[in-house]
């Protein structure tokens, strides 16, 4: 596989979250040497305007949408720009709202993309059913356009809803039977790979995650929130998860799926540097992210 042609896209921006702290993600990522390890043709477009998540007390159920729209149209721009050069779009978030932005970017660029949701829990909750109103937690039922959803945030893109379920694969949860969220993935008939066969074997798991999304468009893209990791093993997510996927079982997904010739994007989401227990966790986690991404 050719070396890709990555342009990155920083997004400052804690809107959707329920605290701030990973507003500080993409500064972090660069200063650990991400860019550096990705090879010679990477392009830094810079940071798109930013917002520290702050108390929304007259929109308790959806705080910041606002700015989570703003946020998400302008990461929306910068992706359809450098897809439309040709070029790899790699978000780095800011919360998990910023896929809203990767997805409605490639509809702006003419695609239907597909999207592999690899996160600790699939974010289909709605403002009537998630009471704290932190956006972060129902980005993908903004994309799927769900009953509840608010349409400034839903409406990012070129067409509404973004997504149907058949172009979504949700990858790499544990959520138990009966929860909410895994309730709603079966209702919805979204393909579904759980963590439990990702640790079994992560190079087979994800081989079955790409080959539905090359089955449902032409071209897909990746959502890859950090709290899919086992927080013991890679202490980043602003959100812990008592358990999850090791850091060679996620690297071992990213790379399958992004030697996919029909692998368009990737955001990365939720790292919150005042995690960090040391100066070591994150420059581990960017040399793991790297490796997969050129692993090709």
């Amino acid at each position: 596989m050719d070396p890709r042609q990555w342009t990155v896209v920083g997004v400052p921006s804690s809107a959707g979250a329920h605290t701030p702290g990973i507003e500080r993600a993409p500064a972090a990522l660069r200063a650990a040497g991400l860019l550096g390890l990705l090879g010679a043709d990477v392009e830094d477009s810079g940071d798109v305007p930013g917002f520290r998540w702050r108390p929304d007390p007259a929109y308790p159920r959806g705080q910041n949408a606002g700015a989570v729209a703003s946020v998400a149209s302008a990461v929306a721009d910068r992706v359809a720009g450098a897809l439309g050069r040709g070029r790899v779009p790699l978000v780095l978030g800011g919360d998990c709202t910023v896929t809203v932005g990767l997805v409605a970017g490639c509809a702006r660029a003419g695609m239907s993309p597909a999207l592999v949701y690899v996160d600790g829990g699939p974010d289909l909750y709605t403002p009537v059913t998630r009471a704290n109103g932190n956006l972060d937690a129902m980005g993908l039922a903004h994309m799927l356009g769900l009953p509840g959803t608010l349409p400034e945030v839903a409406g990012v893109g070129p067409v509404t809803p973004l997504l149907s379920p058949e172009r979504v694969v949700v990858y790499g949860d544990s959520l138990p039977p009966g929860d909410h969220e895994r309730d709603l993935v079966a209702e919805l008939g979204l393909a579904y790979v759980p963590a439990d066969e990702v640790h079994a074997d992560a190079r087979a798991a994800a081989r079955r995650a790409r080959s539905v999304a090359e089955d449902a468009a032409d071209g897909f893209v990746v959502h890859f929130d950090v709290d899919v990791l086992s927080f013991v093993d890679a202490p980043l997510a602003d959100v812990p998860e008592p358990s999850g996927l090791s850091l060679g079982e996620a690297a071992a997904t990213l790379a399958e799926l992004v030697a996919s010739p029909r692998f368009a994007g990737l955001s990365v989401t939720e790292i919150n540097p005042h995690h960090l227990p040391d100066d070591e966790v994150l420059p581990r986690f960017v040399r793991a992210l790297a490796g997969a991404l050129t692993a090709g």
